[in-house]
């Protein structure tokens, strides 16, 4: 690894401050990505500022319409919440599908999120949950906050600070994972909302990252069953492929993931 210099603010605004007045500088939470791509010389941040500990960045809180969560809440954490599973039970699922114990216990909510790993599971509850970012100085709505492969609109230097997701009247998550590393081969999370509106969001099998299924959204607005939803069709060419898995093989697991989804609203379905 290269040198750097490591930082432990104890306020977002110190943070912030350091993040913007250094030279290469890099958030750190649970680590889980800058760390490795550091040890393998993909990435040398000469200043790393972490922001794990930060008071303001913890804590969950449930209202009757939304469920916030700061971002340094750990996956463990949102897994166990039982605030959180009376809200939206699938969210712990899917907190509780990522990894192992060890990676669930360090990473983070807003690492996750602000990372945008197209194989990551947060970023769909987000879309399909129709969230608002929150930042050190704005809020930013889910469909307007994610912008290709590892790629936000988060600016230089802006924080994460937590993420406020909208209570569904149902919701359901199913993951098709890699068995190594756990990461999502193809992901589906669908959250139906009062006056019929449905959410369908996709991770770890488009091109351009996480993305809200159109065709199956209005397909289960209208009715659709698990069977019609098999039958829908997805462009390979839109489809990610590598030595994992196919563009083709991704584009029917899509079909079958989200199926699944929609046959466990109230709860997740991991293979």
């Amino acid at each position: 690894m290269y040198d750097t210099v490591y930082h432990r603010p104890q306020t977002i605004n110190d943070a912030v401050k350091l993040c913007s007045e250094l030279d290469e500088p890099a958030y750190l939470s649970g680590g889980h990505t800058l760390i490795p791509a550091m040890k393998g010389r993909l990435a040398a941040p000469a200043h790393l500022i972490d922001v794990r500990r930060i008071p303001d960045l913890a804590g969950i809180t449930v209202t009757s319409d939304h469920v916030l969560i700061g971002s340094a809440t750990t996956h463990a954490e949102v897994a166990a919440s039982a605030p959180i599973a009376s809200a939206i039970p699938a969210l712990p699922g899917l907190a509780g599908s990522i990894g192992d114990v060890q990676v669930r216990n360090v990473g983070t909510m807003g690492g996750s999120v602000a990372n945008n790993d197209p194989a990551a599971d947060y970023p769909s509850a987000v879309l399909a949950l129709d969230a608002t970012i929150v930042t050190d100085r704005r809020e930013i709505a889910a469909d307007d906050y994610f912008d290709g492969l590892y790629s936000t609109v988060l600016e230089p230097s802006e924080l994460l600070t937590r993420i406020k997701y909208k209570i569904p009247t149902i919701a359901g998550y199913a993951k098709f994972r890699n068995p190594a590393s756990r990461y999502a081969l193809a992901a589906a999370f669908i959250a139906k909302y009062a006056g019929g509106s449905v959410r369908v969001a996709i991770t770890g099998a488009g091109n351009s990252g996480v993305f809200r299924w159109k065709e199956a959204e209005d397909a289960i607005a209208n009715g659709a069953t698990s069977d019609a939803i098999k039958n829908l069709h997805l462009d390979p060419e839109d489809m990610m492929g590598d030595m994992h898995a196919s563009a083709e093989y991704r584009s029917h697991l899509v079909t079958i993931v989200t199926a699944r989804a929609l046959d466990h609203l109230g709860g997740v379905n991991i293979t």
